[in-house]
């Protein structure tokens, strides 16, 4: 009896935050969860594979683990956090996924127990089987200590003691890395390559609406500001070619793996990531099944 009582009022719990009860979500579909230092990180990492798992009816969230409200030249606090909080809602709503703004100071994040804790839960609520994030070598300290407290959620999302507030998962997801440019400790490992050359335009539509990200703060920090148009209408032409990412040849090599040959090559936009060491590790076959995308034409 109390077993009974426990499970209607953890389920009544998870309806009330809009949570699906995992015995009745389906099991057919693959749950991701990508998590991101701030708002418009996820979009610009991996926002084609988003969309591309939202079009086959897959569930998709984007965490910002801060509120970016120290990300803009001009304004500052509670107000940008509120504009980037919009922004970051109209995005989803573009991307066709969900999108949550933890409450953490741009620029102030540290890999503490309580910011793990929020990690931990929002992959369990979220039940996830794939969870993607930074890296722990990156310029930016919010966007390595993601990486970190993300790293350090890997174990703890199956220990039922840890977080008891929301169920422990019962598996270990996979983890895995946003693609990125450093070398040093060791460069990037394109594991699994995804072309997103369908669904480009709909990437940079998508992170158009992070006006204050895109055409701001973004070319004001980077001194390229005088580059942008005046003309909204020819903004998301401008930040299709200036967002493009090129393709390594490493990428290649695992489009070229995934893909075969002859369609790697007509790939011209793809995203990338790493398996990490830490959560489930996926066989081929595995792999395959958590990212349908990949199977090749026979």
């Amino acid at each position: 009896m109390k077993t009974i009582c426990r499970y209607l009022f953890v389920s009544t719990i998870l309806i009330a935050l809009n949570i699906t009860p995992m015995n009745a979500q389906d099991k057919s579909k693959v749950r991701v969860i990508m998590i991101g230092a701030h708002p418009d990180d996820c979009d610009q990492d991996a926002g084609g594979t988003a969309i591309l798992f939202a079009k086959m009816g897959y569930a998709v969230k984007f965490v910002s683990v801060t509120n970016g409200d120290a990300g803009h030249q001009t304004m500052v606090g509670a107000p940008l956090a509120k504009r980037r909080l919009a922004e970051a809602k109209e995005a989803g709503r573009r991307f066709g996924v969900e999108y949550d703004v933890l409450d953490n100071h741009d620029g102030q994040l540290l890999p503490t127990l309580a910011v793990r804790l929020q990690i931990i839960k929002k992959i369990r609520e979220w039940n996830a089987d794939v969870v993607i994030a930074p890296r722990p070598n990156d310029y930016h300290p919010d966007h390595r200590y993601t990486g970190v407290l993300v790293q350090d959620a890997a174990y703890m999302v199956a220990v039922p003691n840890v977080a008891p507030q929301v169920p422990a998962l019962t598996k270990n997801p996979v983890f895995l890395y946003f693609q990125d440019g450093f070398q040093r400790p060791n460069p990037f490992r394109p594991d699994i390559a995804i072309d997103i050359t369908n669904v480009y335009t709909q990437k940079m539509h998508a992170m158009d609406a992070h006006t204050s990200q895109m055409y701001e703060w973004l070319p004001w920090i980077g001194g390229y500001l005088q580059q942008v148009p005046a003309d909204n209408a020819a903004r998301e032409t401008w930040l299709a070619e200036f967002r493009k990412v090129k393709i390594t040849p490493d990428v290649r090599t695992s489009l070229q793996k995934w893909y075969g040959n002859e369609r790697a090559a007509l790939v011209q936009n793809a995203e990338a990531f790493e398996i990490c060491e830490y959560g489930a590790q996926p066989n081929e076959e595995e792999q395959k099944k958590l990212f349908p995308m990949l199977r090749m034409e026979e």
